[in-house]
């Protein structure tokens, strides 16, 4: 799975930890799974269009992603969730990898330091696993590929449970979220590098400097590494990765998670706007999504968790992430607001997501 003989973590033994320790999630009979994957395929299709209408965006001549088919579509249970996650970040962590000495390999090469890290991501993974309804991976597929669509089957079946909303109109509403990721990356094809090379900076400035504060191995850190990764991918900020943080990687992080507030905050504004014509319960689903993100009828233990996985962070970004789109909107229309996919330069930073009008006078004057 990698080039390099040394892995900053062994990433399949992680995925494989994840599996066994995930919740397969809710049982049901066979004719219920075999619809529910055919529901969600279709709900996935379906979105396309919608998504293009409610956006005005379209994919870049240069992708590889046209106005019929946005992503490969994948609907997974909850280990494939993390295999493919683990995928993402061995491509991640590769250029870390290389820049290890050749004492840091042989420590991280030793079976028990190998075990404790990915046993500490694969931990992780199967918490968040439980946690993910769909995501898209821009990564994964390879250059000459669509980026990949996952659905994450067992945990939409226990959403519509839960929630009681219905089956048709949930499907097709997370499928709007997803695709409109989709669809982003595929407006901006540069957007995936530069994600991964901020990414990838930050963790290798955040290793160097863990190297030099402490006496501790290499090895024994590098579960920590890993688990900062799985952060940075799902944009979310746990209290072990701000306790790496420097001033200059705190601005490289805040310019990240500026990012993934704009992407999350996009796509819910987009899933909602295509409205009752397409989603006729589209307003129940938001009200009751809304009551589940805030952990209505959640147990002590459960906050916990989502506080020591960073979830309460990444719900921020979605709320802060709307805000700014829709004020963004507000003052120089839908197109206005799509001059955000240009280039790096046009992106928002961390002080623009919190102040909208800032960055319309950078970008617009």
């Amino acid at each position: 799975m990698t080039n390099t003989s040394v892995q900053v973590v062994d990433w399949r033994a992680a995925a494989q930890i994840a599996g066994r320790v995930a919740n397969p999630g809710p049982v049901g009979t066979r004719d219920e799974l075999e619809s529910l994957v055919a529901g969600l395929r279709e709900a996935a299709a379906r979105a396309v269009p919608e998504v293009l209408d409610v956006t005005g965006m379209r994919p870049a001549p240069e992708s590889l992603a046209t106005s019929d088919t946005l992503s490969q579509v994948s609907v997974v249970d909850r280990p494939g969730w993390a295999l493919a996650n683990t995928q993402v970040m061995d491509l991640m962590t590769r250029p870390l990898a290389e820049g290890l000495s050749a004492s840091e390999r042989s420590q991280l090469a030793a079976p028990l330091p190998s075990l404790l890290g990915a046993a500490q991501v694969g931990a992780v993974l199967a918490a968040l696993s439980s946690r993910v309804l769909g995501q898209f991976d821009p990564y994964a597929a390879g250059p000459d590929a669509l980026g990949r669509l996952l659905l994450v089957a067992p945990n939409v079946l226990a959403a519509e449970r839960s929630l009681r909303v219905r089956r048709r109109d949930f499907r097709l509403w997370v499928c709007l979220h997803e695709q409109t990721h989709a669809l982003q990356f595929a407006a901006a094809p540069w957007l995936p590098a530069h994600l991964s090379e901020r990414t990838g900076r930050l963790l290798t400035d955040m290793a160097a400097r863990s190297r030099d504060l402490t006496a501790g191995r290499w090895s024994e850190r590098a579960g920590a590494v890993g688990r900062g990764l799985v952060n940075a991918v799902h944009g979310t900020d746990g209290p072990f990765v701000a306790g790496f943080l420097t001033p200059d990687q705190r601005r490289v992080f805040d310019d990240v998670t500026a990012v993934m507030s704009l992407l999350e905050g996009h796509a819910d504004v987009a899933m909602d706007a295509v409205g009752p014509k397409v989603v006729p319960t589209v307003r129940q689903i938001r009200r009751r999504f809304e009551q589940r993100r805030d952990g209505a009828g959640r147990g002590a233990f459960d906050g916990l968790l989502r506080r020591f996985l960073g979830m309460e962070s990444k719900l921020a970004q979605y709320r802060d992430g709307a805000a700014f789109v829709r004020a963004v909107e507000k003052s120089v229309g839908r197109d206005g607001f799509n001059a955000v996919w240009t280039s790096p330069d046009t992106l928002p930073t961390a002080s623009e997501i919190a102040e909208p009008a800032a960055w319309v006078a950078r970008v617009h004057g």
